[in-house]
């Protein structure tokens, strides 16, 4: 028995209805689902930056250590693992953000590269602590050395002073200096025209700290004008690190006491009038000296 469709038209709106509702589900569906995909995207996006980030990381931190660390092999290690980071960072930079596979296979790269930084790090502290201890022990063996050099250098100037102390002790003193012109008769003279020679004594003072042996005296004239009075200039002695006329010299066998000595010049030469000097050395330094004056 057929219905007619006035009975059949509220089962129509019924199943209509069922379908609106099950479009507007399905609909929905789609719309979360997209919505969801759009969010896992934007989300690999963040993730592949931030692994980006994080490899650059470690890239900066192997490029540091060029101007930190001094050893050459470890450096040359941590030159090869900084190229195999920048290796990685290619890839990564390469790999879509959707790849989850490569994504994750670069997230367990870094985990590895941060265990063998962390390594590394360990190794440069040591090496850092041991250069530390080494500098340490060096400024102390410089300090040692600085004040052992002082300490020498001190031993060796008092050595010097006591060298210097020791030679002055050692030295010859002429004492009784005593300068006068004679005649031919030995006759002490005032002016110089009856004079034929000038004579020069004194007395060699007593010192046992003087070594005995022979010893050449020096005397050399000085005439009023300045000028060396000399036989010849060949006459010359060894005095400051150089060498001066002498007008007499006489060598005697020293033996630590007292001894007298004279010394004799015959002028030959026109001299002029006024004050006369004789200077007296021995073993390089001048042991006296005494002025005369002479008249015409």
């Amino acid at each position: 028995m057929k219905m007619n469709l006035k009975e059949r038209t509220p089962q129509l709106v019924a199943l209509i209805a069922v379908l609106v509702i099950a479009m507007a589900i399905l609909i929905g569906f789609l719309i979360s689902r997209n919505s969801q995909m759009s969010e896992m995207q934007e989300q690999f996006v963040i993730d592949k930056q931030e692994l980006e980030d994080e490899y650059e990381a470690i890239s900066l931190q192997y490029e540091g250590f060029k101007f930190s660390v001094q050893n050459d092999s470890l450096l040359y290690k941590l030159e090869n693992e900084r190229a195999k980071v920048i290796r990685l960072q290619e890839e990564l930079r390469m790999t879509k953000a959707s790849d989850q596979a490569e994504i994750k296979r670069l997230k367990d790269e870094l985990s590895t590269l941060r265990k063998i930084l962390r390594s590394y790090v360990q190794q440069i502290d040591s090496l850092n602590r041991l250069n530390e201890q080494l500098r340490a022990e060096n400024r102390q063996i410089t300090d040692r050395y600085q004040r052992t050099t002082q300490t020498l250098r001190q031993v060796s100037q008092e050595r010097e002073q006591l060298s210097e102390k020791v030679s002055l002790a050692a030295q010859l003193v002429a004492t009784n200096i005593f300068a006068k012109a004679v005649n031919e008769r030995g006759k002490e003279q005032s002016r110089l025209s009856r004079s034929a020679q000038f004579v020069v004594s004194f007395t060699l003072a007593r010192n046992i700290t003087a070594e005995p042996g022979e010893r050449t005296i020096y005397v050399r004239l000085m005439a009023p004008d300045g000028s060396a009075l000399s036989k010849k200039p060949s006459d010359t002695f060894p005095y400051e690190n150089g060498n001066i006329l002498y007008s007499m010299k006489r060598t005697v066998e020293y033996g630590g006491e007292e001894m007298p000595v004279t010394m004799y010049w015959d002028i030959e030469e026109f001299l002029m009038p006024g004050v006369y000097k004789a200077d007296i050395f021995a073993d390089g330094s001048h042991i006296g000296s005494c002025s005369f004056e002479m008249k015409d």
